[in-house]
């Protein structure tokens, strides 16, 4: 016989490591060549002058400079119009 009640074990308790997206270089702030600006899952912000996109669309800076963002208004296939927010290198 048991001397204690069997007890059960949580099936929680689990979660992944943070992947650190987001924001890393805001505007009117200065970077250098390479710099990481975004890091983002999907292309929620586009890359203007001087940006590049890695094949994570992480945004980086081509030159150095002061970073800035601005929004547009971009039209899809369909005709529809919505603003898309571009960082840009100066």
């Amino acid at each position: 016989m048991a001397k204690k009640k069997g007890v059960g074990s949580s099936k929680n308790g689990r979660d992944s490591r943070s992947k650190r997206l987001g924001v890393k270089i805001y505007g009117n702030q200065p970077c250098t060549a390479g710099a990481i600006i975004i890091r983002q899952k999907g292309n929620k912000f586009r890359a203007g002058d001087n940006v590049g996109t890695g094949k994570d669309f992480t945004l980086f800076a081509l030159k150095p400079g002061v970073v800035s963002y601005t929004q547009k208004r971009v039209k899809k296939f369909n005709g529809r119009t919505y603003r898309i927010t571009f960082a840009e290198v100066n």
